[in-house]
């Protein structure tokens, strides 16, 4: 599990977030050009390293009613393709975040050996596989890129 620093350190590396103290020490990260009435993209980041993510736009991921996954013990990669995929769901673009072209979710991450986690997600008509900001392959369909994953020992992780 990452420290509250460690945390602080990743998402503080998103210029597009702002940062508000609230009460008891918490700490919140506002996307201020969201396109929807959500700002906060982080929520309630808690000294003893708890904290929530937004994630009501993105598929993969379990939320609370409000739509904000628990990041206590999120990796760093993990936290950070969290992190750019709710500022991604936020932006003012007009489109469904939520759906791809084809219905599969728009970034999801796979975990594997050492507990290695990957990025994958659709843009411009390709699945794109991501470990960390290097381009690790593209794929034509999701199903190429699933089985890819698969027999590189990968499962795909729910949050």
């Amino acid at each position: 599990m990452l420290t509250f620093e460690q945390k602080l350190a990743v998402i503080e590396s998103f210029p597009e977030l702002q940062r508000k103290d609230v009460s008891l020490g918490r700490v919140n990260f506002q996307y201020e050009e969201s396109g929807f009435d959500r700002k906060n993209v982080v929520y309630h980041l808690h000294k003893n390293g708890n904290g929530f993510v937004y994630a009501g736009h993105l598929k993969g991921y379990s939320v609370d009613d409000k739509g904000l996954v628990n990041i206590r013990d999120f990796t760093e990669e993990q936290l950070r393709a969290l992190l750019e995929a709710s500022i991604r769901s936020l932006a003012p673009d007009g489109e469904d975040p939520s759906e791809s072209p084809s219905g599969e979710a728009e970034e999801q991450l796979w975990t594997g050996p050492d507990n290695h986690t990957l990025r994958l997600f659709y843009e411009d008509e390709l699945w794109y596989l991501y470990d960390r900001n290097n381009l690790e392959s593209a794929f034509e369909t999701y199903e190429e890129a699933e089985q890819y994953l698969k027999e590189e020992g990968f499962t795909r992780h729910h949050a």
